[in-house]
């Protein structure tokens, strides 16, 4: 592959993880104000959240697997 294949699949891998670090910081952030809400439910929204950004997660790794299929294929 050629460099300027490269420099997409690093551009792609990094937007990948700008945009879920950005999800996980909205779903945090939001989980805090509802548990500073409603403390009594702090054990479900904590594993609500923690499924959420679990989810989020996937996103950046999907894009590194695809990343390197396309860089080593």
């Amino acid at each position: 592959m050629n460099g300027m294949g490269l420099i997409g699949a690093a551009i792609a891998v990094a937007g990948a993880a700008i945009g879920a670090s950005l999800g996980n910081g909205k779903v945090i952030s939001k989980t805090i104000e509802s548990v500073a809400r409603q403390p009594e439910l702090q054990s479900r929204l904590q594993m609500m959240m923690f499924i959420g950004v679990g989810l989020i997660e996937a996103v950046p790794i999907m894009a590194v697997v695809i990343a390197f299929i396309l860089v080593f294929k």
